[in-house]
């Protein structure tokens, strides 16, 4: 009866009547009977306590018309249960954020704690890389877990995503290299969102000061850019600049690649685009207000007023407004050491 326990925590009130008591616990009981036998269950731990001004029913076994939920009490089993396994499972899981959550994910989680803690104690933590199917079938017998399952979350959950040494399964990161500046001390990287701006930009790449021009294939970015150390590993400070379309989504994976990497908004471009008119069309993507707030925030107070309009009109600049006569003009011609001093 988890299911019962979990509806009655995230229940958003503290007083609950019948008629939404059955309403959640109809379809586990075939009878009148044992759905009442359980609530009175209910009533006798204390979970469930009668509001007496409401009265009860005459139907036997009676029920109050309404109840009050005593979460603590559901909260309190919970609690010790984590605290049970925190105590037999291995030091190094941490499951403090379980306290947080709801109890679903707890019960949810559970299974697979109890399989990583047998593999800790049989193996110890690994000292060489894999790929993350591999890793995940031997935490789990489930390659698919980690990838596709919520198995990554869980590990970051108890601080031990980077303890199993997993190499992150994604589209190889794609990108032209300037050879020349390979062995620079600090070297700048552009990436781009789109196919079309990254073909119109390639030309120019020998003739500019960036080490590579980064294709960043819409969101597969936020994943793919994990394997640049690998597929270039290459001791330099590295700086990264990004330049996608200007609307909801392409705001949203800017500021998601923004928190994996310092991805700075490469400034010259877009302010460029914003010289042109906006298109309308992209009324129906969906508002990703944080993401919008820091973007407009790189941008001075009257084109921040401009975008702000722009987005609440429902219109965007694709990347695509801007020629590759044009796209390649400002990569040469802008100070690009510039905007690496201009804070985020």
């Amino acid at each position: 009866m988890d299911e019962i326990y979990r509806a009655l925590n995230g229940y958003p009130k503290r007083m609950i009547r019948l008629s939404a008591l059955e309403a959640i616990m109809g379809n586990f009981f075939h009878t009148y009977e044992e759905y009442a036998g359980f609530i009175l269950k209910l009533e006798q731990e204390g979970i469930l306590e009668m509001v007496k001004s409401k009265g009860r029913t005459t139907r036997n076994p009676s029920l109050a018309f309404q109840y009050r939920i005593n979460k603590s009490l559901l909260q309190t089993g919970f609690h010790q249960e984590i605290q049970h396994y925190r105590n037999k499972f291995h030091p190094s899981i941490n499951l403090d954020e379980y306290y947080k959550k709801d109890p679903s994910i707890w019960r949810h989680d559970l299974p697979y704690l109890i399989k990583i803690d047998e593999y800790i104690k049989t193996f110890g933590f690994p000292e060489e890389s894999v790929p993350a199917p591999e890793r995940s079938f031997e935490l789990v017998q489930d390659e698919k877990w980690l990838t596709e399952k919520g198995g990554k979350e869980l590990l970051e959950r108890i601080g031990l995503f980077h303890s199993f040494n997993i190499i992150p399964v994604s589209d190889p990161l794609m990108f032209a290299i300037h050879p020349n500046l390979v062995s620079k001390e600090t070297q700048f990287h552009l990436i781009v969102e789109n196919k079309t701006t990254y073909q119109g930009l390639l030309p120019a790449l020998p003739s500019t000061e960036f080490s590579t021009l980064i294709y960043g294939s819409g969101k597969k970015i936020i994943h793919s850019i994990e394997q640049f150390q690998d597929q270039y590993p290459v001791n330099a400070q590295h700086h990264f600049f990004y330049f996608g379309d200007i609307d909801r989504e392409g705001v949203s994976i800017w500021h998601s690649l923004n928190q994996k990497i310092k991805a700075h908004l490469a400034l010259p471009f877009y302010k460029a685009c914003l010289e042109k008119q906006p298109i309308a069309g992209k009324e129906y993507q969906r508002q990703y207000t944080e993401a919008q707030e820091k973007f407009i925030s790189q941008f001075p107070q009257k084109e921040q007023e401009q975008l702000a309009m722009m987005f609440s009109q429902g219109k965007y600049y694709p990347q695509e407004i801007l020629k590759s006569k044009e796209l390649q003009e400002i990569w040469r011609g802008s100070d690009w050491n510039r905007w690496i001093c201009k804070r985020y």
